[in-house]
């Protein structure tokens, strides 16, 4: 496992993988594959996968330490990236398909509906993650820096279930799933915290 993700041929098959909803989406709006609400059916489909990505991106830090594959974070910028584009063409279903733009329209709609504000805050906060996302910010900002703009993912995620869960009106499980997950992924994150800052706090053994 270790030698297939370290080779330089596994990027590209990852890219055209997290490529492949999209051109499934595609297919299906040229073979009326999106069923009778084919607006509902995108805006739903790249939400999923808004979600989706962001819990793979948010996965990779723990598989790499407990499964012992530091090879896997090669792939988080990428998979990171992907979430802010599905996110994007999320929005922009929305946007153009369904309000055609109309900004009066848009601004009684988000008055109307939080799920729609939480929503938009999710994918705002995830601006200049996508900005900083490069070898070369990392220098610019210094590591430490970094690590604490993007831990701005962890907001995102939190406001995309929400955004979901409130959008949904009957069936939660799915709102709920990806909640479960986001709290699994989280809070390995405060126990590893938990135990580097109770370590730091336990005074070293003193020399005989």
């Amino acid at each position: 496992m270790k030698r297939i993700l370290s080779s330089r041929w596994v990027k590209p098959v990852v890219f055209l993988a997290a490529l492949a909803p999209l051109l499934l989406l595609v297919w299906q709006f040229f073979h009326d594959g999106l069923g009778a609400n084919p607006l509902q059916f995108i805006t739903h489909a790249t939400g999923d996968w808004t979600l989706r990505f962001l819990v793979f991106t948010l996965a990779v830090t723990p598989l790499r330490k407990l499964l012992n594959l530091p090879d896997l974070i090669r792939f988080r910028r990428m998979l990171g990236l992907y979430a802010f584009f599905y996110g994007c063409l999320h929005l922009m279903t929305y946007l153009w398909f369904d309000k055609f733009f109309d900004w009066a329209d848009i601004v009684k709609d988000i008055a109307k509906r939080p799920y729609i504000t939480i929503g938009t805050l999710g994918l705002v906060l995830m601006i200049p993650l996508a900005i900083t996302s490069t070898v070369g910010w990392i220098r610019r900002m210094g590591g430490k820096r970094w690590q604490m703009l993007h831990r701005l993912t962890y907001v995102s995620i939190v406001a995309g279930v929400i955004h979901y869960y409130w959008l949904v009106k009957l069936d939660v499980s799915r709102p709920l799933f990806y909640g479960g997950l986001t709290a699994i992924l989280l809070l390995y994150r405060v126990a590893v915290w938990f135990m580097k800052s109770r370590a730091r706090r336990v005074p070293a053994p003193v020399a005989a």
